[in-house]
Order: C-alpha cells, then structure tokens, then sequence
C-alpha cells in the first residue's frame, strides 16, 4: 500500500458529483462511504481501487471503481501521459458504440496544474489480465487479444473524423522535428550502451534515421489507418473470466492515428523470445486479418498486412531507444532491444531500407 495522500477524487461528494454528471447517479442518492481497497504504482501512473456504499442504497450503480492518475513525481508539464489518456476517454472512447474499453465515469484534466485522473469501471470480477509479465498468454488467449484489437481497429478504420475530431496528423514539419529529436536520442542512447550494441546495430539504426523520410510515406498517405493503443502488449488486456470474447483494452496514453500493424508488432515482436514468435506470430496475423473483414474493412488483404507488419516492426527498433532516454527502467528496454533485434532478422526488415 502507498503512503502517498489520496487524490481529492476519492472523496464521497467528488465521486457523487462524477457520477451524477455520467448519469449513473440520479439527484436522490450520494456515496455515502469510500474504501480504498488497494492501490498501487506503476511506472507512470497511479491505481486506486474504491469500494462504494451508498445513500439510499442505489443496485444499478457500481459498488467500485477504478481511479488512475498521476504519480507524485510525474506530475509536470513535462509528462503528457495521462493527461493524453485523458484525451483518449473524450475523443474517441465516448464516440464509439463497440464496447471494447472499459466504461469511463469521469476523465479529468487540469492545464494549469497538470493534475488528472480517470474513473473507470472496476473489471476485477469479470475480467482478468490473462498471465503476469513476462509470462506471454496461450495462443487461445492470444488469439481472443488480437481479435479484441482487430474490433477496436475496425472501429475506427479511415474513419472521416481522423484527424478533425478525433486525434490529430503528424505533417511535414511535426515529422522533421520527432526524426531530429530521433537523432538526438539514439546518439545518447548509444553513448550510454556503448560496446553493448555492435557496429553492424549501431548501422541499422542510423540506416533508419537516415531512410525515414521515405519510410513514412505509408504513414502520410493517410489510407488503410485507424487509431492504435500504442503500448499494446498482452498485459494491457482484460480477458473475460467465462472464456468469452468480450476482451477490453486498457492503458490508452500513447493513443495516436497510425497503421494497426504497429500494435501487432509491439505485441508480438517486442515482446516475445523466437522461438514462440515463429510458431504462433503468423497464425495470429491470419486471425486477426479474418477479424478485421469480419468487422467490415474492405480494400485492405492479407498481404498488405504482411508488408505493413515487417514496416512497423522496423520502426519498432526505436521504442527501446525512447524508453531508455525517459528513464523506463533496463529490465524493460534492454529486453525489448534484444528481441525486437532478432525479429528484424527473422522478418527481413533491412530489405525496406534499401
């Protein structure tokens, strides 16, 4: 348990107020009393379970919630994280129809103090994170993740509001500037790896920097997109605990418009050693293609997904170097940059350099 003081969200009338406003809480009734179950911290964030009683008794109304938001020390105008997810609930969470996220009751953010919190629907009961990291899921649970996403990308595949209501484009001079900070950041990221990463890696990434310009013509050309989670690994899933489909995403900071394949390939590339890779990464490509066309996308075939997934699992060599230089501990890059290496070799991925 943390001993950090509890966010003034957690108070009775706060919490009566929020849900009052969602519409959960008629004017009748309050929370009369709040119990914090647990509450934890994780890299970024921070996650407070309440239990709720309330006044008169009110059945229909969720008896606990799920409070995330800021770590003490992330509170900032540096650290755009939560309050980007924040961004998430309003934009594109509230306009969808599908239910593949959890409910949200309140997103909240200040642009003064840079304070923020989510309340959210409390999935402990009925849904469960199907192993405990780094334990990868069986390929029957894997394949119900990849499914789940395949709904959610569909949901938003080319949709007209892209880019006008809901998330934004990254144009020509927002592109220039991250390839430079790019730059910047591998060149201290390898001061600091030193020895650790070879000439013939050192080359690959400079061979990418160097190429990008071309590279992100799939980007801008503005087809075949949606929105992606963005840090999509197994453990950002909650499966249902009846073994049905009714999979929710969760951990929407690093939310953007981009090609799907990326969160495939930071699921599985990423994040999974060789030899379980080879054996299941394409037949969940193959499910989770015939998901997508299940849910409608057109235009979109099975080789295309191919070419998108080896592109995104290039880019992908950069994510260990973004999360060394914001100071994401090495037990995390360190084993991210190993295995997203030895997936670029498998996948023939320099080939798109030349």
């Amino acid at each position: 348990m943390t001993t950090d003081p509890l966010p003034r969200a957690t108070g009775s009338q706060d919490l009566t107020d929020a849900l009052r406003r969602s519409g959960t809480l008629d004017d009748g009734r309050r929370v009369r009393g709040v119990v914090v179950e647990s509450s934890r911290t994780t890299e970024l964030s921070r996650i407070i379970r309440l239990r709720l009683t309330y006044e008169p008794a009110a059945a229909d109304a969720p008896s606990s919630l799920i409070l995330k938001t800021a770590r003490p020390d992330r509170v900032g105008a540096g650290w755009m994280g939560g309050r980007h997810e924040v961004g998430f609930y309003h934009q594109v969470a509230s306009a969808m129809s599908a239910v593949v996220v959890p409910r949200c009751f309140e997103a909240f953010s200040d642009a003064e103090t840079h304070d923020w919190h989510l309340l959210l629907e409390d999935l402990s009961d009925s849904h469960v994170i199907a192993t405990a990291w780094p334990l990868p899921p069986t390929m029957e649970q894997c394949r119900r993740i990849v499914e789940g996403h395949a709904r959610f990308h569909a949901a938003w595949w080319d949709d007209p509001r892209l880019g006008a209501s809901v998330g934004t484009w990254t144009d020509a001079e927002a592109t220039e500037q991250h390839l430079r900070t790019l730059a910047e950041r591998f060149g201290r990221f390898a001061d600091f790896v030193g020895d650790r990463l070879s000439r013939e890696r050192r080359d690959l990434f400079e061979r990418l920097i160097d190429t990008a310009p071309r590279l992100l013509a799939r980007y801008h050309s503005r087809r075949n997109v949606t929105i992606v989670q963005g840090d999509a690994h197994v453990w950002n899933s909650f499966l249902p605990r009846d073994g049905g489909d009714d999979v929710r995403l969760f951990d929407w900071d690093l939310w953007r418009i981009d090609v799907a394949s990326d969160d495939l390939a930071y699921m599985m590339a990423m994040h999974w050693y060789p030899d379980l890779r080879r054996r299941i990464e394409r037949p969940l490509l193959d499910r989770y293609h015939a998901a997508l066309v299940a849910h409608g996308v057109r235009g979109y075939d099975r080789r295309a997904l191919d070419e998108d997934y080896r592109l995104s699992v290039l880019w992908h060599i950069t994510t260990p170097v973004w999360q060394a230089t914001n100071d994401i501990p090495p037990v995390i890059w360190w084993n991210n940059l190993e295995r997203i290496l030895l997936a670029v070799d498998d996948l023939g991925c320099r080939d798109l350099l030349r």
